[in-house]
């Protein structure tokens, strides 16, 4: 399964980037979050491995998130042409994420955040998931990105919200 998921953020891409690589604000925004804690190399950094627990209503679930792609390396400077792009893997409990990011200068004081997801599924369980309930990840993926959209512009932090 595939699919895209955009918006435009009211912040220059520079201030945006900084943010959501920020591993510090991450509970601020990422709606769920018990914990994301590298076991090995630097939160962020290409190659670093990260153990992530999220919270969904009662149930738990636990994956290794890989960073595959993160470029420029450094964020500060980044000429305006240049697209910033955060790759990642996530795997766990019968599930297999790939998650490419994307952030361009949409203008002077906006940011245009695309991403691209693409899940694979193993066992009867998760591959029953995966067809009969695909709207619901996409769901996801978009209130992840407008819980980082309402922190960012706004400073909404999703731990005080009432859901």
């Amino acid at each position: 399964m595939k699919y895209t998921v955009s918006m435009e953020i009211a912040l220059p891409r520079e201030k945006a980037v900084q943010l959501l690589a920020d591993p510090a604000h991450m509970p601020k925004w990422l709606r769920g979050l018990v914990r994301h804690e590298p076991l090995n190399g630097v939160h962020g950094q290409v190659g670093t491995k990260s153990r992530v627990v999220l919270r969904m209503g009662q149930q738990e679930f636990e994956a290794i998130e890989t960073i595959t792609r993160r470029e420029p390396a450094d964020l500060h400077g980044i000429p305006k042409e240049s697209v910033v792009h955060f790759d990642r893997e996530i795997v766990g409990g019968g599930m297999w994420n790939a998650v490419r990011e994307r952030l361009t200068e949409a203008g002077p004081e906006t940011t245009l955040w695309v991403s691209e997801s693409e899940y694979r599924f193993s066992g009867l369980l998760m591959r029953l998931v995966g067809l009969l309930m695909p709207g619901t990840f996409r769901k996801q993926s978009r209130q992840h990105m407008l819980d980082f959209k309402a922190f960012a512009e706004e400073g909404k932090d999703v731990r005080e919200a009432k859901d």
